[in-house]
C-alpha cells in the first residue's frame, strides 16, 4: 500500500511537471499572450556596409568579430528566448539588418516556431535599428510603419550627426481577435551627458505621443504597447510627463492615457541595466490603460524583467549584471549589456 501511495504521488508530480513545461513552452494554452523586449547589444553581421559605421564589426576590425563570435551571439541570444518561453511579440533594439533577423529566426532554437519580423533601415550613423519579431500563428501583420526622428536645430545643438533610430509603429491583430498597435523604441543614449541629451529623447517622447494621440482620436480604447529601450527611467521627464505613462489603480482605466508596466518594479529598485553598480529601468514597456480594464477581453496580468544567473556576470566592484559581448575593445562572449523585459496579457 505504501509502495502503490508513492507511485501514484511520483507519477502525480511527473505530470505535474510536464504540464507545467508544456504550459511554460507553451503560454497561450493558458491563456496568456507574452511580449518581450531586448537591447541585444550590437547584434552585427560579418560584412562590411560602406554605408554604416560597421567597420569595427568586421573580421579585420578592430574587435574582430568572426563568423564564430556572430553564431555564438545568436545563439546566446536564441537561449534568452527559450528562457522567456518564446513570446509571441518580440522587440529588439540594436539589430544592423534584415540579414541578422533572417538568421536569428532561421538559424537558431527560433525557427520552430516560425518567427517572421518587421523591420525598416534607420539612419541610424552606425546603422543600428529596432525590429519587431512575432509568431505569425499569432499575431497577423496589418500595416507597419516608422516614426521618422528629424531633431530640430534647437534640440540637435552642434551635434553633427543629429541622425537616430526610427520608431518602428505595428498594426496587427492578436489570436485572431483583438487589435493591437505595437511601437518599439530605441530613444537616443546618455552619451554626453544624461542633462545634455534629455532633449533628444524628450523630443522622441512627443513623436511617439503624437502617435499615440492619434491612434486614440480613432479608437479611445485602443490597445496600444509601447516597448523599447527609452534610455530614460520611469520619472525622467521624457516618460512621466512628455509620454505621461503614470501609476494609474488597476481596475479603473481611463481612455486616452498610458500606464507604465514597470513603475513598480523601478520603485523596489529593480532595473535592466546596471550603470557603476547602480541598476537603472531604462527598458520598460508602457501599455494603453484600456488594457487593464478586466472586462478587456485582452488585458495585462504581469510585468518581469528576465534575468537567470547564466546570464550575469559578477563584477568585484559594482556585484551582478548583465554578462555582455563586449566591454570597451575586449571580448567577453557574453549576451547583452541589458536585461529584457516582458508583460504577459492575458484573454
Amino acid at each position: 500500500m505504501k509502495f502503490s501511495t508513492c507511485f501514484l504521488t511520483i507519477v502525480a508530480i511527473a505530470i505535474c511537471q510536464s504540464s507545467c513545461q508544456v504550459l511554460r513552452k507553451n503560454p497561450q494554452a493558458a491563456g496568456e499572450v507574452r511580449v518581450g523586449f531586448y537591447n541585444v547589444e550590437n547584434l552585427f553581421d560579418t560584412e562590411d556596409d560602406p554605408a554604416v559605421n560597421d567597420d569595427e564589426f568586421t573580421p579585420g576590425g578592430k574587435l574582430q568579430w568572426t563568423e564564430e563570435r556572430y553564431k555564438k551571439k545568436l545563439e546566446q541570444l536564441a537561449k534568452v528566448v527559450d528562457g522567456m518561453a518564446y513570446p509571441a511579440l518580440f522587440g529588439m533594439a540594436e539589430v544592423e539588418n534584415a540579414k541578422v533577423l533572417e538568421d536569428f529566426c532561421e538559424k537558431t532554437s527560433l525557427s520552430k516556431h516560425r518567427y517572421q519580423f518587421v523591420h525598416f533601415d534607420s539612419p541610424d550613423e552606425r546603422g543600428i535599428d529596432v525590429a519587431l519579431l512575432y509568431q505569425k500563428e499569432l499575431f497577423t501583420v496589418i500595416g507597419a510603419d516608422t516614426i521618422a526622428i528629424h531633431f530640430p536645430k534647437e534640440v540637435a545643438g552642434e551635434d553633427p550627426n543629429p541622425a537616430t533610430r526610427d520608431v518602428l509603429v505595428v498594426k496587427g491583430v492578436l489570436g485572431k481577435k483583438d487589435t493591437l498597435n505595437v511601437l518599439v523604441v530605441h530613444a537616443p543614449s546618455r552619451y554626453g551627458g544624461e542633462e545634455q541629451t534629455q532633449p533628444e529623447r524628450i523630443y522622441v517622447a512627443q513623436q511617439i505621443k503624437q502617435k499615440t494621440v492619434e491612434i486614440f482620436r480613432q479608437n479611445p480604447n485602443a490597445n496600444i504597447l509601447i516597448m523599447g529601450d527609452f534610455n530614460d527611467e520611469p520619472d525622467n521627464k521624457s516618460i512621466a510627463e512628455t509620454l505621461a505613462a503614470k501609476p494609474i489603480p488597476l481596475g479603473t482605466p481611463m481612455a486616452n492615457t498610458l500606464f507604465n508596466c514597470f513603475l513598480e518594479l523601478d520603485a523596489i529598485g529593480e532595473g535592466t541595466y546596471n550603470y557603476r553598480g547602480n541598476w537603472n529601468m531604462l527598458d520598460q514597456i508602457i501599455i494603453s490603460t484600456h488594457l487593464l480594464a478586466a472586462k478587456n477581453s485582452l488585458h495585462f496580468s504581469k510585468a518581469s524583467i528576465f534575468r537567470q544567473e547564466w546570464m550575469m556576470y559578477n563584477d568585484d566592484r559594482n556585484g551582478p549584471r548583465p554578462n555582455r559581448t563586449y566591454g570597451g575593445d575586449r571580448y567577453f562572449g557574453g549576451f547583452s549589456d541589458h536585461l529584457p523585459v516582458m508583460v504577459v496579457l492575458e484573454w
